[in-house]
């Protein structure tokens, strides 16, 4: 049995610990702080109903503040909280050619112990929510301190496929660890980061395999899928895929796989063995690799008709170039330089794109290149860092304020301590060249005050650099083709106005701005991420998924990954076919049914009975209840609704019913059923249902319109008429 070390406790004598007030007149005896707290240091008072606190258990962790739906609890004082093992950094010296790590792992299992025993085990981890990929952070911490690292691997393998990768590229003071309890109350972390590393790098990562015969998990069995792409999400797809007994055909346009992994991030963050070992045991366990074969937006519906799914994981390939300088020799994009750079480090070369011609006069000091870098993110580090170790000197300007700029703290800190000059509050305003080739940067100061507020060129002297190249690492985009064959991609994250209780519950949502996760709102980030990861799920085009960064524009390898998991695990669910495939009724029916009086919802359940007799499972939801994970698990939507509105003024769906049509996302072929309940007449209510489902790619398999009063028979009519269209009407 697993037990935790104790923490710091409180010195009775001078009051040095936690203090706990708990409001009486506000406390509702609902016990939510008693379910949450991990230290037992709760109970309620049985005479008067209310929370009572032992302070000498409290290690002000402030869980019960943030999560008492009442506002009845306070805690003040310290964090009784162990110092957090930090393994720190390593300064490679001399640094030109060198590609080693610069961050170091946890080096001993005394560190890890110590490390992995700060973690309060919490009842409802709000670290987890803050995880992309949702991993099981608590749980593989607990085999951590039980000395038990190939358990730790099981655990992770549930959700990531890449812990070697993510433990390292993972910016997790925005993600699980600004999201732990400890960061929400104000303490350093559990280096969540450093003790996932320490499990890949001390115990090798567990291969993918395929099923063996008779594994009830291989229900992807007969399936043959197609992934466009290399990268982390096609390496989420890909795995869980070939894991359930899927036959996997991956099309790679480079003539290596990994994508971002093998050329988007330098060794010295992400070593190439490390980035090589997803692909090799990928491959070992049977998936198909096709490279140098690019798969353009135009060739999908081709390859849906050759394959049951298509998964595209192409990226954001598209750089953001800047308005000056696109006719100038020596100005290149990030992607194009990274490439080149890795191969140059890695085959002793020496930095490229140079001038042929930089040889300077007699009589004039010699000098490293220059290279000037446009942006200051982690991109524009890598570059940066990236040209320093080839000889070079590198400046990277960006026009933000370096308060408000989006590079992590510890990538800048090492740019900066490795000699990269960055210059925030700075832009490019015009380049320079002769003979065709850039020779001049000429740069403006900008003036930002806050975070949302663009930045603003100032009236102030402007500097002229000389440079020898110039490199654009100002981010990147979904390409226009790319963009419409996902129907409107890239996809934004959403955050809803009210979160489902879970998360409410969790107190993460109103964590605040930890000063551990830069001040950013933990909570809200996590839940964008979330609306994306459910998106993942619903098909694009008819039996196609996008993830990753051709669904959402630029973001993270975690998020990728988790991506491509989840659509892959949508793939499982509906098994689709090619049109020249054997086709199945559907097994997951969704009936939406909006109802004011009752009526519609009782032809709803009347239907779903009908339906369900017929060997499909039924869900019947509101429209408040029925979003993105309710369409992703349906093979058949019902949609009903009230006629609402006068004859005189005109009448139509439900309001409610409306709004939810209105926010509806692409459907990309899922059958659907309609009908309505009138009191006069249902006038053009279902033409309003039709045109709408129709333009979000539905396919329209039944209508019906019933009075109020009920009609058994017609409404067995329409059962009937859907039941008959069902083998042809399966989500294609």
């Amino acid at each position: 049995m697993t037990t935790l070390a104790p923490h710091p406790t409180p010195d009775p004598t001078t009051g040095s610990g936690p203090r706990v007030t708990v409001l009486a007149d506000r406390c509702a005896g609902c016990q939510e702080c008693l379910v949450r707290c991990p230290t037992a240091a709760l109970a309620l008072d049985p005479e008067t109903w209310t929370v009572v606190a032992d302070e000498t258990r409290c290690v002000g962790c402030r869980q019960c503040q943030r999560t008492c739906p009442f506002s009845a609890i306070v805690v003040e004082g310290p964090t009784l909280v162990a110092p957090r093992i930090d393994p720190g950094r390593r300064h490679p010296a001399p640094l030109e050619g060198d590609r080693s790590e610069t961050r170091r792992p946890i080096a001993t299992w005394a560190e890890a112990l110590a490390e992995a025993q700060r973690c309060l085990d919490c009842p409802d981890p709000t670290c987890l929510l803050g995880c992309p990929a949702h991993n099981d952070i608590p749980a593989f911490l607990r085999a951590i301190r039980d000395g038990d690292l190939d358990r730790a691997h099981q655990v992770l393998r549930q959700t990531t496929v890449l812990p070697d990768v993510c433990s390292r590229v993972c910016d997790q003071a925005v993600q699980c660890e600004g999201a732990c309890s400890w960061s929400l109350a104000g303490a350093p972390p559990v280096a969540i980061g450093a003790l996932e590393r320490f499990v890949a790098d001390n115990a090798p990562v567990p291969p993918v395999l395929p099923p063996e015969p008779g594994d009830p998990t291989a229900d992807a069995e007969g399936l043959d899928v197609a992934i466009v792409g290399s990268g982390p999400a096609a390496i989420g797809a890909a795995a869980e895929l070939v894991a359930a007994g899927a036959q996997v055909t991956v099309f790679e346009r480079d003539l290596v796989p990994g994508g971002l992994l093998r050329w988007g991030i330098p060794d010295f963050t992400l070593p190439d063995t490390v980035a090589r070992r997803p692909w090799e045991q990928l491959v070992a366990a049977g998936v198909t690799l096709h490279l140098g074969q690019a798969v353009e937006p135009e060739d999908l519906g081709d390859l849906a008709e050759r394959f049951d799914a298509v998964v595209v994981a192409t990226g954001a390939p598209e750089p953001l170039r800047p308005p000056v300088g696109q006719d100038l020799a020596g100005v290149l994009d990030a992607s194009t330089f990274l490439r080149a750079a890795h191969d140059a480090l890695h085959q002793g070369g020496s930095l490229p794109f140079l001038p042929e011609d930089r040889e300077r006069p007699a009589d004039a000091p010699a000098r490293p290149a220059r290279v000037l870098v446009l942006g200051g993110g982690n991109t524009a580090m890598d570059v940066a860092r990236s040209a320093v170790r080839l000889g070079a000197t590198a400046v990277c300007v960006d026009w933000m304020d370096r308060r408000f700029a989006p590079v992590r703290p510890d990538e800048l800190e090492e740019a900066e301590q490795e000699g990269v000059e960055v210059r925030f509050s700075t832009t490019l305003e015009r380049l320079e060249g002769e003979g065709g080739r850039v020779r001049r940067a000429v740069l403006a100061p900008t003036t930002q005050r806050s975070a949302t507020e663009r930045p603003r060129v100032g009236p102030g002297a402007r500097t002229v650099e000389e440079v020898d190249l110039v490199v654009a690492a100002m981010g990147y985009r979904v390409p226009a083709e790319v963009a419409a064959a996902g129907a409107g991609l890239p996809l934004r994250k959403v955050v809803p106005d009210l979160p489902d209780r879970r998360w409410l519950g969790s107190g993460l949502v109103d964590g605040g701005t930890p000063a551990w996760a830069r001040h950013q709102p933990v909570g809200r980030l996590a839940l964008g991420r979330e609306s994306l990861r459910r998106a993942a799920a619903l098909p694009r085009q008819p039996r196609v998924w996008f993830v990753g960064d051709a669904l959402s524009g630029p973001s993270t390898v975690v998020e990728a990954m988790t991506q491509g998991k989840v659509a892959a695990q949508a793939i499982r669910h509906h098994r689709p076919r090619r049109p020249d495939a054997s086709t199945t009724p559907p097994r997951h029916v969704l009936v939406v049914a909006e109802s004011r009086s009752g009526t519609t919802r009782a032809l709803a359940e009347d239907l779903a009975g009908r339906l369900a007799k017929a060997g499909a499972e039924v869900r019947i939801l509101a429209c408040a209840e029925a979003g993105a994970d309710a369409l992703a698990w349906a093979d058949l939507l019902v949609l009903g609704t009230w006629v609402e509105g006068a004859l005189v003024a005109g009448v139509g769906p439900a309001r409610r019913t409306r709004a939810w049509l209105a926010a509806l996302p692409p459907l990309a072929g899922l059958p659907v059923a309609t009908f309505c309940s009138y009191a006069f007449a249902p006038r053009d209510t279902l033409a309003q249902m039709r045109r709408v489902l129709l333009n979000r790619g539905g396919r329209i398999l039944a209508e019906a319109a019933f009075r109020r009063a009920g009609r058994p028979h017609e409404l067995g009519v329409f059962a009937d008429r859907i039941l008959a269209a069902i083998p042809q009407g399966a989500r294609a």
